[in-house]
Order: structure tokens, then C-alpha cells, then sequence
């Protein structure tokens, strides 16, 4: 705003008589117009033998373009600056040629303009060097990623194959077995590596997973390894058994007993468990020869004396009985007061009882007595022994056999888990 008045004025002083006018060099103006050189010359430079233009601005000064900000301005693409300052040369003339930015050649007697050197040849990257760097880069990140897939996978396979292992002087031998386990793991074991067979401190005495109930093991029965678990092998002599303290199964109700077998013996009666220790045992597991050949058992008693008119049997025969892993398991069930045998999850026959004689004396592995003798004594190797207090039906008993049985029974008893 102003008061109405004119502001003061601060004329101009006239350019002295031949100066050529404000701020330009006496005389016509250089070819080319103010402030740019010839095309003969660089931009920025002067021509070959000429003095250096004395008005020329600084670049430093502040009226040209920041030396560092990029390029010189074509010349040809604008009209000369009338304000007579020339455009900054940004130090660096294209190079028509190699379609790169290189330094101008240098004048006799001047120095390059001052400006950062950001794409002199002596600094361009070694592209070439780059590439090798980056595809050696997604090689070894390729290899990475194969070797991991290996890994995965050799792991994946070996984790559905054990071996059963019995090497000694009565024949036995070791075999492998491509069979998975399909047992939970209980509840105390943090993996293959912290799983122990036996009560820490006595290397003859099972420990139980589940429970309390320790197996003693005869002379010739003994822990070997099964991967990273283990297993019990039989020689098959009467020295060839384990047992517990106390009985283990209440024969009275349901129950399932189960144990992963594999027989070296190719003929007579081999007991995978029992229970009893009296004249007769109550039930006994194993195999025994019908019709003249080897055949899967489940059988119980039904009275004190052992008779065989008080016997009830379950077979399953035509089966390959030597040295095949095989899953036994053989149910009672107390409402329906049968009893049931399945071999690797399928079901070899049902047959009705009466109720079962509850023979007195504890689990037995290895044997069983009969008519006060102990008999069929083990040859070849156990493990993942369990019992239930329930009737498996015949779907849990194939759902156990894959290890998908949801929801999961937990065992009562359980010893050599793998």
C-alpha cells in the first residue's frame, strides 16, 4: 500500500560513452551472442588462442545453474540469455560419438571449470564385473535351496523305516523292516534322542511310559537298538522271557494288549505276552502251530486247571510267519464277551467266551505256562508293547495301524515305544 504518492525512484546511471552498455564488453557482441562461446570452442571454454572473457560470471557465484545439478544446455535448442549470463557449464561436454558424458579436452594454458567428476571413465562400474558377482549370487542361492530339498526330503524318507536287529549264535539274524510306527508318544518323552527302554540304573529292568510297572528281563532276553529306540531279543530258550511284579491286565473287563512282532523261529509255539504264573495263564498272545504250520494266537482260559475243553482260540493262518515285522493285536470285550485278534490293523476272526479264568501272577514276555510248565519261549524281536482297558473295534484297530486313530486311547501300560 502506499500513501498516494509516487515512491522514490533510483534512476540508472547512463553506461559511459563506448562501453557497450550494462554489464556486456565493449565493442559488437562475439559471435554467437553474449555469454556463449563460439561452436568451435568447448562450451565454457574459450577458443584456441583467445583471452578469457573478464565479465564472464563465476559459477560459484550464484547466477548460473548449480554446477552439480547435471548438464550444459544445447546451445542450438535456445535463444541467447538476453539477462547476458551464461548457462553453467556443468564441466562436462556429450560426447556425440560414444553416447556417454566425457570431459572436454583440455585447452593449452586453462583448467578444467570446477564440478564434481560423477561419471568420469575412470569411475564408470565394471558392469561386466556386476553381472558375474550377481549370477554367481543366484547360483549359490539355487544350490542352497536344492541341497535343503535333499535334506527334506531324505528325511521324510527315513522316517518310515526301522530295522529289527538279533544277530547271534541261536540263528537269528538282522532284517530290515519298512514299517512305521503308529504309536503315540507318551507323555514324558521329549523325542527319540531322551527316550529311555529301561529304569535309569538297571539295565535289566523295562521302564513303563505310562505307568508304574517295570519288566524284569531274563538272562536271554535283552535291549538292542531299534534306530534311534529299541527292542528285546529273544534267543529262544527257556532263559528268553521278561516279567512284572504284578499282574497287569484285570482279564475281568474290556481290554486290548498289543506288540509289534517279528519271529525268527520257523516252526513250534513262540509267545509274544502272557499273564499268569500259576498252573494255566489267563490269555496268551504268540504263535502256534495249527494244521501242521505256523498260525497267529490269541487265547484265553476259562477254567482254573488248563483245560484244553476250557480254551477258546483265535487264528489267523496262511500268513508269512518268519521273519516279517507284523502288528498283532488281540482284544476281549466284556459286554459282548467275545474275543477278537487282528494282524497289521485287519481282523483275522471273532469267537465268543465265557468269562476268563484270572489266572494269579503277573505280565509275562516270552512265554507262558501251561499245565504248570512254561512254555513257547520267544525267538526274534519285540517291541512297542501296550496295554488298554478297552475293546479295540475293528475300525480303531486299522485306525492304529495307519496312525490315525482320533481320538488317540492312552495305554494303560506301555514299554519299547519307537
Amino acid at each position: 500500500m502506499t500513501d498516494g504518492t509516487n515512491p522514490p525512484s533510483h534512476p540508472q546511471p547512463e553506461p559511459a560513452p563506448g562501453s557497450g552498455g550494462y554489464g556486456f564488453p565493449p565493442g559488437p557482441p562475439a559471435q554467437g551472442g553474449y555469454g556463449y562461446p563460439t561452436p568451435s570452442a568447448g562450451y565454457g571454454y574459450p577458443q584456441t588462442g583467445q583471452q578469457p572473457n573478464p565479465y564472464q560470471q563465476d559459477p560459484g557465484g550464484g547466477y548460473p545453474q548449480d554446477a552439480g545439478g547435471g548438464y550444459q544446455q544445447d546451445p542450438g535448442s535456445y535463444p541467447p540469455d538476453p539477462g547476458g549470463y551464461q548457462q553453467d557449464p556443468g564441466g562436462y561436454q556429450q560426447d556425440a560419438g560414444a553416447g556417454q558424458w566425457a570431459p572436454p579436452p583440455a585447452q593449452p594454458g586453462f583448467t578444467r571449470l570446477a564440478g564434481p567428476d560423477l561419471l568420469g571413465a575412470s569411475q564408470q562400474p565394471d558392469w561386466e564385473a556386476m553381472a558375474d558377482r550377481s549370477a554367481a549370487e543366484r547360483r549359490k542361492k539355487r544350490l542352497w535351496m536344492l541341497g535343503g530339498g535333499v535334506t527334506v526330503l531324505a528325511l521324510l524318507a527315513g522316517g518310515g523305516t526301522f530295522f529289527l536287529l538279533g544277530g547271534d549264535e541261536d540263528g537269528q539274524d538282522a532284517q530290515p523292516a519298512n514299517s512305521a510306527s503308529a504309536s503315540p508318544e507318551p507323555d514324558d518323552s521329549k523325542g527319540p534322542a531322551a527316550y529311555t527302554a529301561t529304569v535309569a540304573g538297571d539295565d535289566t529292568l523295562l521302564r513303563d511310559s505310562y505307568g508304574s510297572m517295570g519288566i524284569r528281563l531274563g538272562p536271554d532276553l535283552k535291549v538292542g537298538p531299534l534306530g534311534k529306540r529299541f527292542q528285546v531279543i529273544g534267543k529262544g530258550n527257556g532263559n528268553s522271557w521278561g516279567q512284572s511284579a504284578e499282574p497287569v491286565v484285570d482279564v475281568t473287563k474290556s481290554f486290548t494288549v498289543t506288540a509289534r512282532a517279528y519271529n525268527s523261529a520257523a516252526k513250534g509255539s513262540r509267545i509274544i505276552m502272557s499273564q499268569g504264573d500259576g498252573e494255566s495263564f489267563s490269555f496268551e498272545l504268540g504263535v502256534n502251530e495249527v494244521n501242521g504250520k505256523q498260525a497267529w494266537i490269541f487265547r484265553v482260559q476259562t477254567g482254573d486247571k488248563g483245560a484244553a475243553a476250557t480254551t477258546r482260540t483265535v487264528t489267523a493262518e496262511g500268513l508269512s510267519m518268519v521273519k516279517t515285522p507284523t502288528l498283532l493285536m488281540a482284544t476281549y470285550d466284556a459286554e459282548k464277551k467275545a474275543i477278537a485278534l487282528y494282524v497289521d490293523g485287519k481282523k483275522a476272526g471273532e469267537t465268543p467266551v465265557p468269562p476268563i479264568w484270572q489266572a494269579p501272577g503277573p505280565l509275562q514276555l516270552g512265554r507262558s505256562k501251561h499245565h504248570n510248565i512254561w512254555t513257547g519261549p520267544w525267538q526274534g524281536a519285540l517291541h512297542s508293547i501296550k496295554t488298554y482297558d478297552m475293546a479295540f473295534t475293528e475300525e480303531q484297530a486299522a485306525g492304529y495301524k495307519e496312525g490315525k486313530l482320533e481320538p488317540s486311547p492312552k495305554p494303560t501300560h506301555a514299554w519299547l515305544l519307537t
